[in-house]
């Protein structure tokens, strides 16, 4: 699926899942009930909103700011599995499985985000035909893209692999006024994205650097050269 399909999956799973859309799909009293129920919050970078093994007791609807989902592999390290950014749902799916998170949620940047309980959130996809047809397809894209991720690391070399992911987040999260891709990554979170050692990534930083691709400051990188980028990581957006 291409970014522009995915910004579509997540530009039609908005419009529904919103106070608008839910005040005219819903009845008068299913809406009331949503509006007890929901819950505004915020907090900090570095909060973690559920981590793995916890049992589930509602979603976040991501408001403002960034998010990674993370699960700890062999030996306790850290291994990144997606980034969620805001208009974006999370912790749905083990909701609708019936069984612990299998991953934690932690607060890249200071966040506001609507929860919903859970018990709320299944009423709501049963009495709520199109938020139920948008979730499907949220489903079935993040299926897709997890299936992605497992030929992006088994058939890609890990220069490839640093090429293509540093296109897509900014792609997919954005850029600062500065131009710089809208998050800040540790090395070694960098190199858990890409499979490979924190030394290996930290060197092909280096190289994108000397090679005029990048430029870095600090946790911060901006892409100067989209086009040899591209070449590099074989990639098409």
């Amino acid at each position: 699926m291409s970014l522009e399909q995915q910004q579509s999956v997540l530009e039609n799973f908005q419009k529904v899942f919103n106070e608008e859309s839910f005040k005219q799909n819903l009845s008068e009293d299913d809406f009331k009930k949503y509006l007890s129920e929901k819950q505004e919050l915020s907090f900090k970078k570095g909060h973690l909103l559920f981590e793995d093994g916890k049992k589930p007791k509602g979603v976040h609807y991501i408001k403002k700011g960034t998010l990674k989902l993370s699960k700890s592999g062999v030996y306790g390290k850290e291994q990144i599995l997606r980034f969620v950014k805001e208009g974006d749902l999370i912790g749905y799916r083990s909701i609708l499985c019936g069984e612990d998170f299998q991953a934690s949620a932690e607060a890249m940047s200071d966040i506001e985000v609507t929860f919903l309980p859970t018990e709320i959130f299944m009423h709501l996809l049963a009495v709520d035909t199109k938020l139920c047809f948008s979730m499907l397809q949220k489903i079935a894209f993040e299926l897709g893209e997890s299936s992605n991720t497992v030929t992006f690391l088994a058939q890609k070399t890990v220069r490839e692999r640093l090429a293509e992911i540093l296109l897509l987040l900014e792609q997919k999260l954005g850029t600062n006024p500065e131009g710089f891709i809208q998050i800040s990554l540790t090395r070694e979170e960098i190199a858990n994205i890409i499979g490979t050692a924190t030394e290996s990534a930290i060197r092909l930083i280096s190289e994108f650097k000397n090679d005029q691709l990048i430029e870095v400051e600090g946790r911060n990188i901006k892409i100067i050269n989209h086009e040899k980028l591209m070449k590099v990581g074989h990639v098409t957006l």
